[in-house]
């Protein structure tokens, strides 16, 4: 075990996550892959969907049109997309997020759908979304990239993806990215935060939205595009044309030309996060040193991409977390009708079901409140103030719901001060 192996596990533990891949570059040479699973079947070569980090991809292809002359990032979008609701958005401020768009594409959550055409896109997008003016501030917009992908598609007379793979994946040997999932991936899932039990989560086609977040791609990949963000490549971009992207553009502070800003432990690193339905991601490289990490999960939440980089290059510590496993249902007994939101008085827990325990952490801090164990059939307190103690279960007396819990006379409720619960010393009045 190495001290990236040791910093991923507690990735892994701390952020509930049925798996999570990673690997480091230095100078830009690959020097560590990894992997941290809880499930069977996956490993550090499995494809994972990268979401937004699509999105630096489809960034290049505009820089390429732009260095061919073919462009300008002065551009209004309505150039080359005329039937577009926002035609007076220009280039640099769609791919820079700070064209006023709304954030997401009118309909359902274009991330758990399969999406339509273009057509379809553009015609449900008229500009009544707007939510700012142009240049006014950053508002990180989804169907900004989707339009650039258009653009991308139109001047090179080719489906975007095909383009990506044409000028972009071929030259730079990126033969695992995919814009579905391959043979070997990781299955997108959804931790639930009480029962912590695993939940399917859509592997979806998300069609003209896919240049804002379509694509799976594995560690050894993403490290490959990594490294080509920092020195560029003589068939697809070069190293100026990718420092001016990696310059944070005006009203943005930690965003360029499709590439985020991120300061770390002295040094400043440039890339991206990704989410879809199922999966998070995160992909910086320092441009200075090539110094690249990349990890990939397959988990809704949980991986914290923004702080990755900090924890596996050591500038921060690793988070403390024993491994995590997912619980597998059914669930005991009468356990799911205790999981979730209870109060003591005003005073929050989640009571979560994990290693065969049922746990009560605080809400305002995470930390353990309470631990209950099964004894012969009832919850014992094994840690915390009620060690020792009966958790007793009270229901309805004409319905049989789970109305409150108690232990040694603390009460909890489903709701503060619930007036249908005898609490002692009454319920509060407002002051």
């Amino acid at each position: 075990m190495t001290v990236y192996d040791d910093r991923l596990a507690a990735l892994q533990g701390a952020g509930r996550l049925p798996s999570v891949v990673a690997g480091v570059a230095r100078g830009g040479e690959p020097v560590w892959s990894g992997c941290s699973s809880a499930l069977p079947g996956v490993g550090v070569d499995s494809a994972y969907r990268i979401g937004s980090i699509t999105k630096t991809l489809t960034a290049v292809l505009v820089l390429q049109l732009r260095d061919e002359g073919l462009l300008d990032l002065a551009d209004p979008v309505g150039r080359f997309l005329p039937e577009c609701g926002y035609p007076d958005a220009t280039l640099r401020e769609l791919l820079a997020h700070t064209g006023g768009l709304q954030s997401e594409p009118v309909g359902p959550w274009w991330e758990r759908v399969d999406g339509g055409g273009v057509a379809e896109l553009l015609a449900a997008n008229d500009g009544s979304g707007r939510v700012a003016a142009a240049g006014e501030y950053y508002h990180y917009s989804n169907l900004g990239f989707a339009l650039l992908g258009e653009v991308v598609a139109r001047l090179r007379g080719a489906p975007w993806w095909e383009v990506v793979q044409q000028r972009l994946l071929v030259p730079l040997g990126m033969g695992a990215t995919s814009y579905h999932p391959p043979a070997e991936h990781a299955p997108g899932r959804s931790v639930d935060h009480f029962a912590h039990t695993l939940s399917a989560e859509p592997h979806t086609d998300t069609g003209a939205m896919a240049p804002a977040g379509q694509l799976w791609s594995t560690v050894a990949d993403l490290l490959r595009w990594a490294d080509f963000l920092a020195s560029g490549h003589r068939d697809v971009l070069s190293a100026s044309t990718l420092a001016e992207m990696a310059a944070p553009v005006a009203p943005a502070d930690a965003y360029g030309l499709g590439l985020r800003v991120l300061h770390v432990g002295g040094r400043t690193m440039v890339g991206h996060t990704g989410s879809m339905p199922g999966f998070q991601a995160s992909l910086f490289v320092d441009r200075d040193t090539r110094d690249a990490v990349v990890a990939l999960a397959n988990a809704t939440t949980g991986l914290r991409p923004e702080q990755v980089p900090a924890t596996l290059l050591g500038d921060v510590a690793a988070p403390v977390a024993q491994p995590w496993f997912p619980s597998l249902p059914p669930l005991p007994g009468e356990v799911a009708e205790l999981l979730g939101l209870w109060f003591w008085g005003n005073t929050g827990f989640a009571f979560e079901w994990t290693g065969g325990e049922l746990v009560a952490r605080d809400l305002r801090t995470a930390e353990l409140h309470e631990r209950f164990v099964d004894v012969d059939g009832a919850f014992v307190g094994a840690e915390g103030y009620h060690r020792g103690e009966r958790l007793l279960v009270r229901r309805d007396a004409d319905t049989g719901a789970v109305r409150s819990l108690e232990c040694a006379t603390f009460v909890y409720t489903r709701t503060p001060y619930d007036p249908a619960v005898t609490i002692p010393g009454g319920h509060p009045g407002r002051p």
